[in-house]
């Protein structure tokens, strides 16, 4: 690969993927096929871009770290379906992003560690969903998108990824397969779009999130904080979904969520 490791920028959680298997691999898990168009997240030195390149229609990468331009040009010089974006991609537009891959498209990316919860979840705030979602991440990252209720690792993104996709590892991945080589072992998660029907996304977000804010307390205790609804209001609620009252918010499926903040929706509009 053609980029020297030491000006890697540990600020930016750079780890970057050399093993030409394991890019085609991820290539594989994401079910890319030639009428793809995807988005990529994290061009990096390049390397999965390239990979991207041949074997979708069309490409669009961004990449925050505008030092790697050289490096990219080089790697991707023959790649004419691919277009590369040097911004934050917390910070880019989704009518930019629609204007050049079509509502229609899959997003593949190889994500630094620090950044991968607030990359989904904007990714879950777009109008037009990508049909799938398939990212390097830290494994523990991956055991949180794939838990059950009731385990350590279950919460909000839990809950918001599986509310509109369905959601497995693919494959875990040693740290050796990286440069640098981080601390933790990695794994590739692939999302497919299964979304659930919710009338108000972002109530049910809101829902969810206080559900969560405080883990050791009730579900009604952090309920009651953040929507001015009594707690025996609220025990009646649950009740009515056939929730025990004295339950935490990690005891919760989706289904439940849904149906809970829908229900809630409806009592706060009707005071």
């Amino acid at each position: 690969m053609d980029f020297n490791a030491k000006t890697l920028k540990k600020s930016l959680g750079q780890n970057f993927i050399t093993d030409i298997n394991l890019l085609k691999a991820i290539i594989q898990d994401a079910q890319i096929t030639p009428d793809d168009n995807v988005l990529e997240i994290g061009t990096g030195a390049g390397a999965l871009t390239k990979v991207l390149s041949e074997y979708a229609n069309k490409v669009l990468s961004y990449e925050i770290d505008k030092s790697l331009r050289p490096v990219i040009s080089r790697a991707l010089s023959d790649a004419q379906n691919t277009q590369v974006v040097f911004e934050d991609f917390l910070e880019a537009k989704e009518k930019d992003i629609i204007k050049f891959i079509g509502k229609n498209y899959k997003v593949v990316a190889n994500l630094p560690y620090y950044i991968t919860t607030p990359i989904i979840f904007k990714l879950l705030d777009f109008a037009a969903l990508p049909a799938s979602i398939t990212i390097m991440a830290q494994l523990e990252v991956g055991q949180r998108i794939v838990a059950k209720p009731a385990s350590k690792d279950y919460g909000a993104l839990t809950v918001g990824i599986e509310s509109k996709y369905q959601a497995k590892i693919a494959r875990k991945v040693k740290k050796e397969m990286f440069i640098p080589r981080p601390k933790v072992d990695s794994c590739v998660i692939h999302l497919v779009y299964r979304p659930y029907k919710i009338d108000d996304y972002d109530f049910f977000k809101r829902t969810v999130k206080s559900a969560f804010c405080a883990r050791r307390k009730q579900l009604v205790n952090n309920l009651s904080a953040d929507f001015d609804v009594s707690k025996d209001v609220l025990k009646d609620i649950l009740r009515s979904i056939n929730i025990d009252p004295s339950v935490r918010g990690e005891m919760l499926n989706t289904h439940q969520f849904i149906d809970l903040s829908a229900i809630l929706k409806k009592h706060i509009q009707d005071k």
